[in-house]
């Protein structure tokens, strides 16, 4: 079973990569595919198999329901070209029952100078462009090596007087071979409606008969724009907790991904750790993926074990290419 399983993963990855079609820009909502965890962030974003932190359920909901613990965590990335991401979780634990999210997560441009062609410096006025998104779920152990779990989204997003929204679904499982052997994880995020902008910025003033005078020549009007679908991405992995000796140990972990809007990928990554207090990590994302700008990884880690909770501080760092590289930080605490 445990060969049939991995040849059926190997066969989905290669197919994957083999016909792979761009559909870059076709999609809203693309603040929906940052990821948030800064440990998982390090490993190359192979998080599909990984939990243990509340963060983890961006890329699988089933690490809802292997929870512990009531836990909080917050990131903070300075994103590209200075855009500001925060996004925070909460899990709280209902034992027997399941265990519950909820995350908020937000993307924002800061002020940014109207611009027109009469007025290239600039009109005095100002706008932003911000994103976001409030998500809950509820995931469950549905014995001891396997795990289900769902999130809801509501997602917003607003440029100057303009907006549009969308709800999306998340579902994922997680299947634990052994405690200490091979995981395998799959998940589908951002399934949800079709949304569009609408707004004050999209109402105009309209002559109908540009060429006759004496008629009404600021009829009002609106501007309408097209409905665009949610980036839905599927996720599908391996991970692998390495025991070595008393104080050390080793995650690995591989993803393939499957997106709506772009072409297949791959990613993997790593990670040591010593004494559960200290942390090294790197990776490797989206190998294969067109006209790719990432790929190197890195992270650290220091968890602090207290009597009745434990604090966590990680932080990871991805090359972008041309566009430079982004750094996220996240504190935790889990009591």
């Amino acid at each position: 079973m445990k060969k049939g399983t991995l040849s059926c993963l190997v066969m989905v990855i290669s197919a994957g990569t083999m016909f792979a079609q761009s559909k870059t820009g076709t999609s809203i909502g693309q603040f929906l595919l940052i990821e948030p965890s800064a440990r998982i962030a390090g490993m190359g974003n192979a998080g599909v198999t990984m939990y243990g932190e509340p963060q983890s359920a961006y890329y699988n909901p089933a690490a809802i329901g292997l929870f512990y613990s009531n836990g909080v965590q917050f990131t903070h990335s300075l994103w590209l070209a200075d855009i500001a991401y925060d996004y925070a979780v909460v899990s709280v634990s209902l034992e027997d029952f399941g265990n519950l999210m909820a995350s908020v997560t937000s993307l924002s441009s800061g002020e940014i100078d109207v611009r027109t062609v009469d007025k290239p410096l600039g009109t005095g006025e100002r706008y932003t462009v911000a994103d976001l998104a409030f998500g809950v779920g509820y995931g469950r152990r549905i014995s001891d090596r396997f795990s289900v779990g769902v999130q809801v989204n509501y997602i917003q997003e607003i440029i100057w007087h303009s907006s549009m929204s969308a709800f999306a679904l998340n579902v994922g499982t997680i299947y634990r071979i052994s405690e200490d052997g091979i995981h395998i994880g799959a998940s589908i995020s951002n399934f949800g409606t079709r949304a569009k902008f609408d707004g004050r910025d999209l109402r105009i003033q309209y002559d109908q008969n540009p060429n006759v005078f004496g008629d009404n020549n600021s009829l009002p009007g609106e501007l309408f724009t097209d409905d665009f679908p949610l980036p839905i991405i599927f996720r599908v992995g391996l991970g692998y907790p390495v025991l070595i000796g008393d104080e050390n140990t080793l995650t690995l972990a591989v993803d393939a991904f499957h997106p709506s809007d772009n072409t297949e990928s791959i990613s993997m990554g790593g990670e040591w750790g010593y004494d559960d207090i200290f942390f090294l990590r790197g990776g490797y994302q989206n190998m294969f993926l067109q006209d790719s700008e990432v790929g190197l990884t890195l992270g650290a880690g220091l968890h602090y074990m207290m009597d009745t909770y434990a604090v966590s501080f990680d932080y990871g760092w991805a090359d972008h290419g041309r566009l430079e590289s982004t750094h996220r930080l996240t504190i935790g605490i889990s009591f």
